[in-house]
C-alpha cells in the first residue's frame, strides 16, 4: 500500500498510518542518525512525507497568491489581533503598508511571518535523494518512483522561490557538516540557469512517474506524471513571460562576481519551449483521463442554476476529473478561529442564526465584479448591447433574469446581463445563493447586503464584508448551516493546477509564438468558454464587440487570453502570479480598492463607491526582499532592487 499523503492535515494522517508520533519532520539534521532514518521502507516513507509537508498552502491566508493580490480585500479587524493572532497583522500590514527588509512578511526564504521553510524543504529533498537507497526492503521500482516525486517537489520549491525572489541560489546538493563558513556563502544564480536546473529536475523525474495514483483516497496529492509535466509548463511559461524574459528593469542587477542575474534581451524561443511543454502536459493529462469538469446533479434545477453551481464545484468537488494537483483535505469545517475553514472566511451569514458562525474576512473587490464578461462573452466595456455607461445606475431586476437575480429587486446595471461565471463566483446584492442548506431552486437564499438586513451590515468589528461582495466560488453547495450557530462543511481539495489552467497557458504561449492567431490558439480557450456557456472567441467578438477584429491580432488575443485567465481562475490564487509575470502588477496594484457603502440602508446609500487605502506599489515590490540580516551574514548575496 502506498504512503498516505495529506498535504494539509498531514499530522492526522501520519498518526493514523505510523502510530502516535509526529512524523512531519522526521529527517534528522545530524549525520550520526541518518542511517536509522532510512533503515527500512517505513522510515523512508516518513522522510517522503516530510518532503511533501513543505508545499505552500494555496487558498489560505499563508500563501501570497491568495493573500497578496488585488482580487481579494480584508477589513480593518485583521490588524488588531494579539500575539497569537499575528497572521492578522501581517496580512493587513502587507496590503496597507507593504513589505520590509528587517522582518519580511510572507518570507519563504526565512520561514517567518506567514512563510514556509522552503530552503529546509529543498534540504530535506536532497537528503531523501541521497539516502533513500539505504532502505533495505524498498524495491527498486518504488525507490525510483519516490525519487522522481521528490525531484519534482525539489523543482517546485525552487520554482516557487524564483517566482517570489527572482534569481536564487541553486541547491543541487546539501553542504557537508564540515563545510566552512566561506563555503556556505552561496551566490544567487542567473534566472536562466535557475530555470534550466528546474526543468532538468522535472525531465529526470517525469519518465519514472505513474500517470495516476493507485488509490484516489489514500494517495491524494501524490506527484504523478501529469503534475510534473504541468509544473514544467508553468515554469517555462513563467520564464518566457516579460518579468523574466528580456526585462530591462533589472539590467544593473549584478552579483558580487559581476555576473548579470537577468537576461536583458528577449528570447522568442522561450515561448516555443513553453508552448511545447504546455501541449505535452495537456496530452499527458488527457492520457491520464483528466478532462474539463462538467457538473452533474440529482437536484431538479434549471440549466442556469446548474451553470452557477458548476463554477464553485470546479473547485469544491473533491474528486472531479479536471483536477491535476490539489491540496488534500483542505477545507476544514472547524469554527475554531485559528483553524477556520475557507468557506467560513468567505461566505455570508444567511439567517439570524448564522451570526456567530461565519467570519467574512476575505471578500472580492469591485474590480473583480467589473472584470467578468457580459452574458455575450465579451468585456462589458466592449459589448455593443450592454449599457456600460449606465452600469452604476439603480434599476429593477427584470423577470427574465430571475435565474440569477431576484425579480423586482433594486440593484445596479453592473449586476445584470452577466455571464454565468459572474453569478457562480460572486455573491452580489440582489442575487441568490444555492446550497448551504437550501437545495430547492425555488427556495434559494436571497441576498441583501445593505445595512440592517440579515445578510448585510456589520456584527461587531469582524463579521462583515468590507466591499459588499462575497466569494461564492470557494464554497461547496453541500455544506450547510444546520441550526443556530451550527455549520457542517463539506471538505474539498484546493486546486494548485487544473486542466483549464493548462489550456489557457497553451493558448497564451502559442499566441506569443505567432505573428497572428491561428485556429490552434482559439481551440483550447474556446473549450474553456464553451464549458462556461459562452460562444467561441471569434464568434463572440464578431457578434457583440465594438472591436470585432480584436481576436485576429496577436496583441488583441493576448488581452483576451489574459482576461479569460483572470475570470476562469478567479480567487484561486493565480491572478497574483500572472500579474507579476506579465509585468502588470504595478499597473493593477496601484488601482484603487473599491467596494460599496456597507453602512447604507437604501439602494441609493448602499451603491456609493467607497475607496479603501493600500500602499503604493512600486518596482521594488515585484521581487520580494531578502531579510537584511541574511545579506549581512552572507557577503555573496545581493539584495533585490529597491530594498
Amino acid at each position: 500500500m502506498k504512503l498516505t499523503i495529506r498535504l494539509v492535515l498531514i499530522t492526522i494522517v501520519s498518526i493514523s498510518v505510523f502510530g502516535c508520533q509526529n512524523y512531519l519532520d522526521v529527517v534528522p539534521d545530524n549525520v550520526a542518525t541518518i542511517d536509522d532514518a532510512y533503515k527500512d521502507r517505513v522510515s523512508a516513507q516518513r522522510a517522503l512525507a516530510t518532503c511533501y509537508n513543505h508545499i505552500p498552502r494555496n487558498g489560505t491566508r499563508h500563501e501570497p497568491g491568495f493573500a497578496a493580490g488585488d482580487d481579494i480585500w480584508i477589513h480593518e479587524f485583521l490588524d488588531k489581533g494579539g500575539v497569537g493572532d499575528r497572521w492578522r497583522q501581517y496580512y493587513r500590514e502587507l496590503a496597507v503598508n507593504g513589505n520590509n527588509v528587517n522582518r519580511p512578511l510572507y518570507s519563504y526564504w526565512h520561514n517567518i511571518e506567514g512563510g514556509r521553510p522552503l530552503w529546509k524543504a529543498i534540504r530535506d529533498c536532497n537528503m531523501f535523494i541521497d539516502n533513500v537507497h539505504k532502505a533495505r526492503d524498498l524495491d527498486s521500482y518504488e525507490r525510483e518512483e519516490w525519487i522522481a516525486e521528490v525531484k519534482t517537489l525539489k523543482a517546485y520549491y525552487h520554482f516557487y522561490m524564483m517566482q517570489l525572489y527572482g534569481p536564487i541560489p541553486i541547491a543541487k546538493e546539501n553542504f557537508p557538516a564540515t563545510a566552512s563558513s566561506e563555503e556556505l556563502m552561496v551566490f544567487r544564480e542567473p534566472i536562466d540557469e535557475v530555470v534550466d536546473y528546474i526543468v532538468q529536475l522535472l525531465d529526470e523525474a517525469i519518465p519514472s512517474l505513474d500517470l495516476k495514483v493507485n488509490n484516489m483516497i489514500s494517495d491524494a496529492g501524490r506527484i504523478t506524471k501529469p503534475i510534473a509535466a504541468a509544473i514544467k509548463a508553468k515554469v517555462l511559461v513563467t520564464a518566457a513571460s516579460p518579468l523574466f524574459n528580456g526585462n530591462q528593469d533589472y539590467t544593473t542587477m549584478l552579483d558580487k562576481r559581476g555576473v548579470a542575474l537577468f537576461n536583458s534581451v528577449e528570447d522568442p524561443n522561450k515561448w516555443i519551449l513553453a508552448a511545447q511543454a504546455a501541449k505535452e502536459a495537456i496530452d499527458i493529462a488527457h492520457e491520464a483521463g483528466i478532462k474539463l469538469y462538467h457538473h452533474q446533479t440529482t437536484f431538479n434545477v434549471t440549466d442556469e442554476t446548474l451553470g452557477v453551481m458548476q463554477v464553485s464545484q470546479i473547485v469544491a468537488d473533491k474528486f472531479n476529473e479536471e483536477r491535476i494537483w490539489s491540496l488534500s483535505d483542505f477545507n476544514s469545517s472547524s469554527t475554531n478561529i485559528q483553524n477556520l475553514g475557507l468557506e467560513l472566511q468567505t461566505i455570508p451569514r444567511l439567517h439570524g442564526d448564522h451570526a456567530n458562525v461565519v467570519y467574512q474576512w476575505f471578500v472580492p473587490t469591485l474590480k473583480m465584479a467589473e472584470l467578468f464578461y457580459s452574458k455575450n462573452g465579451v468585456p462589458i466595456e466592449e459589448d455593443v448591447d450592454y449599457a456600460y455607461d449606465d452600469r452604476m445606475s439603480i434599476t429593477l431586476v427584470p423577470k427574465e433574469q430571475e435565474a440569477y437575480m431576484q425579480p423586482g429587486y433594486r440593484t445596479i446595471g453592473l449586476h445584470l446581463d452577466r455571464e454565468p461565471r459572474f453569478y457562480g463566483s460572486l455573491g452580489v446584492d440582489g442575487g441568490w445563493w444555492f446550497g448551504l442548506g437550501r437545495t430547492n431552486e425555488s427556495d434559494q437564499w436571497p441576498l441583501d447586503f445593505k445595512a440592517k438586513s440579515i445578510t448585510g451590515g456589520m456584527i461587531g468589528n469582524q463579521r462583515y464584508s468590507t466591499t459588499g461582495y462575497y466569494i461564492k466560488k470557494l464554497s461547496n453547495f453541500m455544506s450547510a448551516y444546520t441550526g443556530k450557530d451550527a455549520y457542517v462543511g463539506k471538505p474539498f481539495d484546493f486546486p494548485l493546477i487544473r486542466l483549464a489552467d493548462l489550456y489557457l497557458l497553451y493558448s497564451e504561449a502559442l499566441n506569443e509564438n505567432l505573428n497572428a492567431p491561428t485556429p490552434k490558439v482559439y481551440e483550447y480557450i474556446d473549450q474553456v468558454r464553451q464549458r462556461a456557456g459562452l460562444e467561441g472567441v471569434v464568434e463572440s467578438w464578431a457578434k457583440h464587440s465594438n472591436n470585432s477584429q480584436k481576436p485576429t491580432t496577436k496583441e488583441g488575443m493576448r488581452a483576451i487570453i489574459r482576461q479569460e485567465r483572470n475570470i476562469e481562475l478567479a480567487f484561486e490564487g493565480q491572478r497574483f502570479w500572472d500579474l507579476r509575470r506579465w509585468k502588470k502588477s504595478i499597473e493593477y496594484m496601484n488601482q484603487p480598492v473599491r467596494g460599496w457603502n456597507i453602512e447604507g440602508e437604501t439602494p441609493q446609500e448602499f451603491y456609493q463607491v467607497i475607496t479603501h487605502n493600500r500602499s503604493q506599489y512600486t518596482l521594488r515590490d515585484i521581487l520580494w526582499p531578502i531579510m537584511q540580516d541574511e545579506i549581512l551574514r552572507n557577503k555573496n548575496l545581493v539584495q533585490n532592487p529597491g530594498w
